[in-house]
C-alpha cells in the first residue's frame, strides 16, 4: 500500500454479550447496553459514533437475553404507522436513527470467555479487512466533533499499524480496574504514540503508566492469529490485552491515541459510572437540560 493512501474501513464489531452483573437488579431483565442515558440507550450512542466515522457494517456480538438490542435497531413499521396517523411528528423524529444505510448483523458468543473471544467471534464477518472494535457499554462524549474514531483510522493508515487503541488517563488507585499501556516517550492528550507493552489490571506498583484502554480499537486482521495463541486466564477468559501483547512480541507496530481534552469516556459498568453518565447527559439535553440543572441546584440549596 503506498504511503499515505487512506484505508477504507467499513466494519465494526460491537461486543454486547456481557452479563452486567454489577448493575443488578436493573440488568436482570434487560441488557446494560440498553439502559437509558438521557434520551437514548447506551448502545445507540455507540452506533451513532461509528456511523459518524463512516463505518457502515455493524456486527453485534450478543449473548443470552440480548434480543432487545436487535429489536431496537429493527425498523418498526407498525409503530411508525400509528405515530403518523396520530400526527406525532415529534415522536417520529425520535426514530430517525432507524433510517440509515448501515447494515446490522448479529452473532451469539456461545460462552462468555472474555473480550478476545468475543472479537474472534467476528472473524468470518471481518474476513481479511481491517476493522474497528467498539465496546457496547462505553460512550465517548466530546464537544461535538465526534472525531475520535476517524482520527484513529487515519493514524492506523499513516502508521501502517497492526493496532491503534484509544486510552485515557485514570487515577493511580484505579489502574487495577483496567488494561494499562506502557508508552514509548510522551503521551499528550489527542496525540498518537507507540507502546511497547500492556498489562491487564495491574497493581499501582506494576503499572507503567496511568493510561487505561478506553473501549475503542482499530485492528489489522492479524489480531485473530494473536487471539488463537492467547492463553486463557483464570476462569478460562481470553484477555484482549494479552492478544495485543502478542502482537508486540511479534514486533508488530501498536499505537495508542489518548483522548483529547474535550473527550470523555463513560463506562456504563457500575452504578456510580451509570449515574454520572445519566446526570451529565440529562443536564446537556437541549430541551430539558436547564430544568434538570435547576432541579439539582434547588436540591443542593435545600440541604
Amino acid at each position: 500500500m503506498p504511503t499515505g493512501e487512506k484505508i477504507s474501513i467499513r466494519k465494526v464489531v460491537i461486543p454486547v454479550a456481557g452479563a452486567g452483573t454489577r448493575l443488578l437488579p436493573v440488568t436482570k431483565s434487560q441488557p446494560k447496553e440498553m439502559l437509558p442515558v438521557g434520551r437514548k440507550p447506551v448502545v445507540q450512542y455507540v452506533v451513532e459514533e461509528m456511523q459518524r466515522a463512516d463505518l457502515s457494517e455493524i456486527l453485534f456480538v450478543t449473548g443470552r437475553q440480548k434480543t432487545s438490542i436487535e429489536d431496537h435497531f429493527d425498523h418498526d413499521q407498525e409503530l411508525v404507522r400509528k405515530l403518523s396517523e396520530a400526527g406525532r411528528s415529534e415522536l417520529l423524529a425520535a426514530l430517525d436513527y432507524e433510517d440509515t444505510d448501515a447494515g446490522f448483523f448479529f452473532v451469539r458468543q456461545r460462552e462468555l470467555k472474555g473480550l478476545a473471544d468475543a472479537v474472534a467471534t467476528g472473524r468470518n464477518f471481518v474476513g481479511e479487512e481491517p476493522f474497528v472494535v467498539a465496546l457496547g457499554d462505553s460512550i465517548i462524549k466530546d464537544s461535538g466533533r465526534g472525531a475520535l474514531m476517524s482520527d484513529m483510522i487515519d493514524a492506523f493508515t499513516a502508521k501502517h499499524a497492526a493496532a491503534v487503541i484509544a486510552v485515557e488517563e485514570v487515577p493511580a488507585d484505579m489502574v487495577h480496574h483496567y488494561g494499562i499501556v506502557s508508552p514509548k516517550g510522551q503521551a499528550s492528550p489527542g496525540e498518537v504514540f507507540e507502546i511497547d507493552g500492556m498489562v491487564e489490571k495491574p497493581s499501582p506498583e506494576e503499572a507503567k503508566s496511568h493510561l487505561a484502554i478506553a473501549a475503542r480499537y482499530v485492528f489489522d486482521p492479524v489480531i485473530f492469529e494473536a487471539i488463537d495463541r492467547t492463553v486463557p486466564q483464570k476462569g478460562g477468559e481470553l484477555q484482549l490485552t494479552d492478544s495485543v501483547q502478542i502482537l508486540l512480541n511479534w514486533g508488530k507496530p501498536v499505537y495508542c491515541m489518548r483522548l483529547a481534552k474535550d473527550q470523555r469516556r463513560y463506562d456504563i459498568g457500575n452504578f456510580e459510572s451509570y449515574f454520572k453518565a445519566f446526570v451529565d447527559f440529562a443536564m446537556d439535553d437541549e430541551k430539558y437540560g436547564y430544568i434538570v440543572r435547576q432541579h439539582i441546584i434547588r436540591g443542593l440549596q435545600a440541604e
